[in-house]
């Protein structure tokens, strides 16, 4: 867990809305503290309980409430500066990781002066977006994540510190820290439930009157019981008649199937049918006659047909040719005479000559071919035969395919028809067929309703068996109430036993952890490595020992006031480690009256690795010009703030940087 930003508006000194940013400045930057300085009565206190208020709502251990009401807490909360309809808000942005993903909520609370039944108004943002379930279950969400009974032992202040570095017992707050860490409230919450189950189990035992006589209710359920084996019986017979039924009916089915009861049923439908398709084939047959009377015979000598189109198209063109012959002469003859009266070239007028005599030779030879001519077609005929091979007769074959084809099908179908009606049964054999189908469906119709009878009698005794055992049931459970109640107090001694060796076993390992983690915080932070060797913590109040390398007790007035703090705080880190959770650490007034030899060890050795983010709350005689040039020397500082208190306003206002 990481917190990102701290937004303050109109909460205690903190007048308006200012914004505090826990993120180093540059990115990727491993530097854990948080600096803020500021004076006595400048805010400090105020920052920690806005961080627990946003965490924990009215369960907040803040500093100033006391014994005041939620209500009353949140009211004088609100700066005095702001207007009575202002809101007082808080919000902070924190980062986790959960289920190996990194999550960002943002908590938000806001309240004015005169707070709405009571109670501040929470809101749980997943981005820019409220997240309502989230909202409704936060309470059980963060114990999850920062239990409350924990929180101290990762945002504390120097008084507890003092506290419990002068006590030579440990202050309550940090006993329950302990007992929520190790785990040892909830034996001790089982214990105290368990007296109380004895006390209600004693109270019903003097209360029990005698129990009823239970022999009529359990004659009464064995009579039940063996007229529901009856009836159970009478069901299965019941049900085997209705299977025999439903067999002897589908062999009925098959047999009226297969011998030609459906068919004959069907015979006048079929008859229907084969004479319409023979009157179709009929039709059909008809029309194909009449194309056989046409042109469709033709088809057969096609070749022929297409040898004397193509003789007549060559009869014609040397027809053609001889009637041009004479005419085409005539012409060229006025155009040679023509062109010699133009007195052409002698080469020009011989190539003129050569090529109407090349065409000439061409006509000879067309007309040359009529000399061979046999069919003697005009031109109307052969037009004719043209359209008989192109048209006609491509038309006349793809309907006489057509009809062809619309014949064999049903052809096809006449077949089939025809073998149905072949097998009928006769009327005969079909009306008796037809009379053991319908007795057969009466058999199964009949032990069908014997086997619903006896199903719903087998129902009506189940009822009534489950309401006697019911009514016996009751008498049991007082019986049985009674001797567990007898039992639970015979035995409630033992349990007790088991409880406390339980608890006693189970503090023992935890504190040998706790007391190893203690012992190393200690004297890492003690510039005096002599002095002791171990540090004990007792199982019942959870006071510290120390013990030298001799094993010999060592008193605690024997140390220094500045020695005794440093044990305090190695005592709270040693527990915050034992808890294994990556949580912030805050600490208000960290150094108190530590001398310059401690402060360095605090300085070097622990607040850069008290956790993964220090958030430090500081005087300027704590964390003083060395202390704060040696923390920025080993680049530890991610972001440093001043929190100035202006007297004359009465109201703190966040800069950046420190007092130096």
């Amino acid at each position: 867990m990481r917190f990102l930003e701290l937004v303050l508006q109109n909460f205690g000194p903190y007048y308006g809305r200012q914004l505090i940013s826990f993120c180093p400045e540059m990115q990727d930057d491993s530097r854990s503290i948080v600096l803020f300085g500021g004076m006595n009565g400048g805010g400090k206190t105020t920052l920690m309980d806005a961080i627990r208020l946003a965490l924990y709502g009215h369960r907040a251990q803040c500093s100033t409430r006391g014994n005041l009401s939620y209500s009353d807490f949140l009211s004088q909360s609100v700066n005095r500066n702001a207007s009575p309809g202002e809101q007082a808000r808080i919000e902070l942005l924190f980062e986790h990781i959960e289920n190996d993903q990194l999550l960002k909520y943002r908590i938000v609370r806001y309240w004015t002066r005169k707070p709405k039944d009571g109670k501040d108004s929470l809101g749980i943002l997943d981005g820019e977006w409220l997240d309502e379930g989230l909202t409704n279950i936060w309470d059980e969400y963060i114990e999850n994540l920062l239990p409350l009974g924990i929180s101290n032992l990762f945002l504390f202040d120097g008084e507890q510190v003092k506290e419990l570095a002068e006590l030579e017992v440990s202050p309550p707050v940090v006993v329950d820290a302990i007992r929520s860490l190790l785990g040892l409230e909830l034996a001790e919450r089982l214990a105290v439930d368990l007296e109380i189950l004895i006390n209600r189990k004693r109270k019903a035992l003097a209360s029990k009157q005698e129990l009823a006589n239970l022999e009529d209710i359990e004659q009464k359920l064995s009579l039940k019981q063996a007229s529901y084996q009856t009836a159970i019986a009478e069901q299965a017979t019941s049900q085997e008649r209705l299977y025999a039924a439903k067999e002897q009916q589908q062999q009925a089915s098959d047999k009226f199937i297969s011998e030609g009861g459906k068919i004959a049923s069907e015979r006048s439908q079929l008859k229907s049918q084969l004479d319409t398709y023979q009157s179709n084939a009929k039709q059909l047959r008809e029309g194909m006659k009449e194309l056989a009377a046409g042109v469709l015979p033709l088809a057969l000598i096609q070749p022929l047909l297409n040898q004397a189109q193509d003789q007549g198209q060559e009869e014609l063109r040397a027809s053609q040719a001889t009637t041009s012959k004479e005419i085409l002469q005539e012409r060229e003859q006025r155009l040679l005479d023509l062109l010699t009266q133009l007195q052409l070239p002698a080469k020009k007028m011989a190539k003129i000559k050569d090529f109407l005599a090349q065409e000439n030779q061409l006509l000879e030879q067309a007309a040359a071919a009529q000399e061979d001519s046999w069919l003697g077609a005009d031109g109307e005929t052969l037009n004719y035969l043209a359209n008989l091979l192109n048209h006609y007769l491509p038309q006349a074959h793809k309907l006489a395919q057509e009809e062809l084809a619309k014949l064999q099908n049903l052809e096809v179908e006449v077949d089939a028809t025809e073998r149905q009606l072949a097998i009928a049964a006769s009327p005969e054999a079909y009306q008796q067929l037809e009379h053991n189908l319908r007795e057969a469906q009466t058999q199964i119709a009949q032990a069908q309703a014997n086997w619903e009878l006896a199903r719903r009698r087998v129902e009506e005794l189940d009822t009534e068996i489950q309401q006697i055992r019911k009514e016996l049931a009751d008498y049991g459970e007082k019986n049985i109430d009674l001797n567990n109640d007898e039992h639970i107090i015979n035995t409630s001694g033992k349990v007790q036993q088991t409880l406390k060796l339980f608890r006693e076993r189970l503090t023992l390992r935890k504190l040998n952890k706790l007391e190893q983690e203690v012992t190393e915080c200690f004297l890492y932070l003690l510039h005096k490595s002599d002095l002791v060797h171990r540090v004990a913590i007792d199982t019942e109040a959870f006071y510290l020992s120390l013990y030298d390398f001799q094993g010999k007790l060592v008193p605690k007035h024997r140390l220094s006031a500045g020695e005794k703090q440093l044990l305090a705080i190695a005592f709270l880190w040693g527990l915050a480690r034992v808890s294994g959770r990556q949580l912030p650490v805050a600490i208000d007034t960290p150094l108190g009256r530590l001398d310059s030899s401690h402060r360095t060890n605090l300085v070097e050795r622990y607040f850069p690795h008290a956790s993964h983010q220090v958030i430090l709350l500081s005087t300027d005689t704590e964390i003083g010009k060395v202390e704060v040039e040696k923390l920025r020397k080993t680049q530890a500082i991610a972001r440093e703030y001043l929190l100035k208190y202006e007297p004359t306003q009465r109201h703190t206002v966040t800069e950046q940087g420190y007092f130096w």
